[in-house]
């Protein structure tokens, strides 16, 4: 993938294209990769804490872009005030849903927590209308945001009074996923137009949820006194493919294919975490769910629907959530990233 940065420079010469993987194999690749990221916490938590699987998450996924920033020869943004956002944007984005989501898994099944996840563009549209200026309510967006939330309800089979379900687990999956708007936020409000590379500003972004987690995690666990293979391998290919390599996929299709089409991946990702789920690690799925996720999934489309008459520039906003897009010094936002 080709440095992405806030300004162009003229090359001496042109260079010759690299063969890449037709992106449509690579969206499917990181629809993937995500969806099977609910399945990958799940066996990581079963042979270690829930932030021991988030610090092993953090520390391989921060290899895989550091790797890649030396690759490309790209530095660490400068400034204090730089870091500072930054900070904020690793505890929203990373450490705490990162975090959320392996405790929430230790008491409900990966199916729901990939469910749960969906819900973060209801979130995110929510906030926005209140954070954001520029977001204008429209009736089709509300009728989604009402139309999502219906989901939950059904997901969680409200009208059964929630039974079957452990309401602190799936507490923590909705407050994961209320966790990156809230991020994304903080982000384009602060961080927007730094000058700096995507690559670069995720690398860095990375690098301080592993210090965070690095200190919070020996004062709530103890260190491991045996290393299980099977959990250790899911929280090295949860970290390296689910929150490196994918963040590397996801950037390219951005650039490739515009941020409309690359969030896509969000309608695949509670789809291919219950299928993962339900096949492989045998969980029961209740009708409730898939019913609900439906529902949920059609509300998330909706609230994307922008005003008629907005330019092509103005749909391009879309946050992708951990970065900074080509086109614009703004950064974009993904806020369906488990």
């Amino acid at each position: 993938m080709s440095t992405v940065t806030a300004s162009r420079t003229q090359s001496p010469a042109p260079s010759r294209p690299h063969a890449r993987l037709d992106w449509r194999l690579r969206f499917g690749a990181l629809s993937l990769i995500w969806g099977f990221s609910f399945l990958l916490i799940k066996v990581g938590t079963s042979g270690y804490a829930p932030f021991q699987v988030t610090l092993g998450r953090l520390v391989f996924g921060t290899a895989v872009l550091a790797a890649a920033m030396a690759v490309k020869r790209e530095r660490l943004p400068r400034g204090a005030r730089t870091w500072g956002h930054l900070a904020v944007a690793a505890f929203f984005l990373n450490a705490l849903p990162f975090s959320l989501f392996a405790y929430s898994e230790l008491t409900i099944p990966s199916t729901l927590a990939g469910v749960c996840n969906a819900t973060s563009p209801l979130w995110g549209m929510a906030l926005s209308l209140v954070a954001l200026s520029e977001d204008r309510p429209t009736r089709v967006r509300f009728a989604g945001l009402g139309l999502g939330f219906l989901g939950v309800l059904t997901v969680l089979g409200a009208w059964q009074g929630f039974h079957g379900l452990d309401a602190t687990g799936t507490a923590m999956a909705l407050l994961a996923s209320l966790s990156y708007p809230v991020g994304w936020i903080h982000v384009r409000r602060t961080l927007a137009g730094t000058g700096n590379s995507h690559l670069s500003m995720t690398g860095a972004q990375l690098l301080l949820a592993t210090v965070q987690l690095a200190v919070v995690t020996p004062l709530f666990t103890s260190f491991p006194s045996h290393f299980p293979v099977a959990p250790l391998l899911a929280i090295a290919a949860l970290g390296a493919l689910g929150t490196g390599l994918a963040v590397l996929i996801q950037y390219g299709l951005v650039a490739e294919v515009g941020p409309t089409t690359a969030q896509m991946v969000t309608y695949f990702i509670p789809v291919i975490a219950t299928a993962a789920g339900v096949a492989i690690l045998g969980e029961s799925l209740r009708w409730t769910t898939p019913v609900g996720a439906v529902v949920v999934l059609a509300g998330a489309a909706l609230t994307q629907v922008k005003p008629k008459g907005v330019p092509p520039e103005g749909r391009a906003r879309l946050r992708v959530r951990r970065g900074w897009s080509r086109s614009s010094p703004r950064p974009q936002r993904c806020d369906r990233m488990p």
